[in-house]
């Protein structure tokens, strides 16, 4: 098997890979513009047959990097030695492990004076004149959250569930609202998503951003109806007749739509409440594919009767195994993956009463996940690629002790994900990142004429001398602090030191070739041993400025150079 092929654009004109119906882009499509250069079809590599059977293969260093790849954002050397030295039941059971839950974000702007710096401004009235630093405050803090994730998968699927159940910060407008919404999707990130699809209809964020706090018996606003079918639970299935998309239909949207009226939120209490006078009491039909069932008058119950009926259709545990395959493992979902991975997983989440924890257990422990081809074949979100950069290669943060300045580092990091096309908080519309659900291009979204640009700018800045200057901290990556953190005999032999920074830094093996030619960049025109020489000098004289640059320069070329290749995009 050619483990690099998918490095490769397919010739044009080449058969798709097999596809289930439920291969669609939604609505939301319109919206998106997509470059006449993007491939125009699925890839056509192999995929593997392996399914959900546990994982009985070899277990090292290049096990444990692929699963904490998938897991967070940006594993260290030192934490996949840690899993490396456990069982993979032991390193899924710490993965899966719920934290504690963070203290809230706080005030670092002497803007908000009705909140001392340091203190947190998520309990105070709501204040147009603030509003702008809050919401700067909540996603800093938010990416402070996976920056300092640990060694738990809560982060990733806090942001998975983000992207699934989506509110954009700036159109509510509140960020204390924004808040209790971050605090709902971490406490259900590894919990039952069904509870979450309940709290989430009725939270103060989802009801202002989908208009359900406007949704009257009179006018019943279809939006949040529509987005839970289409994309928070059950999922368009292919068009079988006017208005009929297999799995609800647009008269299913209309009876949601009364199921959900009377709801409001409130800015003192930061809850959703239901107001008996604005709902629809009359009696909501709903079509064959639910069994046409009625839901009779629940008052602020009936939001939970609906949430349970969907959550009834086998279709919506299917519909959520597939988000959570293309975020952990591939976008490509062919027919064996749907029959042996896909299937499985929905049955498994039915029986679990639809708890997460065990479908992530299954499909991160299984023979599929580890299988050769689903290594190294995801593009790093531009959140994945950013903390990645600062993670592996030990970048020093600020301490919290420097607050201001630590929520300032967090806010630029934002900035820099921003020009990448991911602004944590704001996904572009209710369907989340295009790279999640665009076909056939899907992750390829992620690199384009303007963002590869701007990652190359950030690691050739980081990797430099002086690397970013924010608020009086320098953020930089101390190239020869990293190589003294390995084995001195790694660290002083050129092939070795090489060899372990790619096994850190890349996802699949590098060629001979490339290997070579990453030799000659640390060692231009060198016999192997100048670096012997070279580093043990500056080891004997670590004072000595010349010493130090010589080495230095060096590192500085060869991880830049690194940081440059291909494979550095790849998770």
């Amino acid at each position: 098997m050619n483990r690099r092929a998918f490095l490769r654009k397919p010739a044009v004109g080449l058969p798709l890979a097999p596809a289930i119906s439920q291969e669609v882009a939604v609505a939301a499509s319109d919206d998106e513009t997509i470059s006449r250069f993007a491939n125009k079809q699925l890839p056509r590599t192999a995929r593997t047959t392996a399914g959900l059977s546990p994982y009985t293969g070899p277990w090292g260093y290049a096990q444990a990097a692929h699963l904490l790849r998938r897991c967070l954002f940006g594993p260290t050397r030192q934490e996949i030695l840690a899993v490396a030295g456990q069982s993979l039941m032991q390193a899924l059971n710490g993965l899966l492990t719920v934290p504690a839950a963070p203290a809230p974000p706080l005030n670092v702007s002497a803007t908000d004076t009705s909140v001392p710096i340091g203190q947190t401004w998520v309990t105070q009235p709501f204040d147009q004149n603030v509003e702008g630093v809050r919401r700067a405050s909540l996603r800093a803090w938010w990416l402070g959250q996976l920056q300092q994730q640990g060694m738990s998968l809560a982060e990733k699927m806090t942001l998975f569930w983000h992207n699934h159940f989506v509110v954009e910060l700036g159109d509510i407008n509140d960020a204390r609202y924004g808040y209790e919404y971050c605090r709902l999707l971490r406490r259900h990130a590894l919990g039952n998503v069904r509870q979450l699809a309940k709290e989430v209809t009725i939270t103060p964020a989802m009801l202002r951003y989908l208009n359900g706090n406007q949704s009257t018996a009179g006018a019943p606003n279809e939006n949040y109806g529509r987005e839970l079918l289409e994309l928070f639970t059950i999922g368009k299935g292919p068009l079988i007749g006017p208005g009929n998309y297999t799995t609800y239909t647009e008269d299913d949207v209309k009876a949601a739509a009364r199921v959900l009226t009377g709801w409001r939120d409130n800015t003192t209490t930061l809850q959703g409440y239901f107001t008996a006078s604005r709902h629809d009491t009359g009696s909501k039909q709903f079509s064959s594919a639910f069994g046409s069932r009625v839901i009779s008058n629940g008052a602020d119950q009936e939001y939970a009767t609906l949430i349970d009926m969907i959550f009834g259709q086998a279709d919506t545990a299917r519909f959520l195994c597939r988000k959570l395959y293309r975020w952990f493992v591939y976008y490509v979902i062919d027919a064996t993956t749907e029959q042996n991975v896909i299937e499985p997983l929905a049955q498994l989440l039915i029986r679990s009463n639809y708890e997460v924890a065990p479908v992530l257990r299954t499909l991160l422990g299984s023979e599929h996940f580890f299988d050769a081809v689903n290594q190294g074949c995801l593009i790093k979100s531009p959140l994945d690629f950013t903390l990645t950069v600062g993670r592996q290669l030990q970048m020093a943060y600020p301490t919290s002790a420097a607050l201001t300045t630590q929520y300032s580092v967090w806010d630029y990091i934002n900035s820099i994900t921003n020009v990448q096309q991911q602004l944590l908080g704001d996904p572009p519309n209710v369907a989340g990142w295009p790279a999640y659900w665009q076909t056939p291009q899907y992750y390829e979204l992620w690199i384009n004429a303007v963002t590869l640009p701007r990652r190359n700018q950030v690691t050739d800045t980081l990797i430099s001398t002086n690397g970013i200057s924010r608020n009086g901290f320098v953020l930089r990556i101390d190239a020869v602090a990293l190589v003294q953190t390995l084995p001195a005999a790694t660290a002083a032999d050129a092939n070795l030191l090489i060899a372990e920074l790619a096994r850190l830094l890349f996802p699949i093996e590098l060629t001979t070739n490339q290997l070579s030619y990453l030799n000659d960049v640390l060692l231009p025109g060198l016999p192997d041993f100048e670096w012997t020489v070279e580093w043990q000098d500056y080891l004997a004289n670590p004072t000595n400025t010349a010493k130090k640059t010589a080495v230095q320069t060096k590192l500085q070329a060869l991880l830049r150079t690194m940081m440059g290749l291909a494979e550095y995009h790849l998770s």
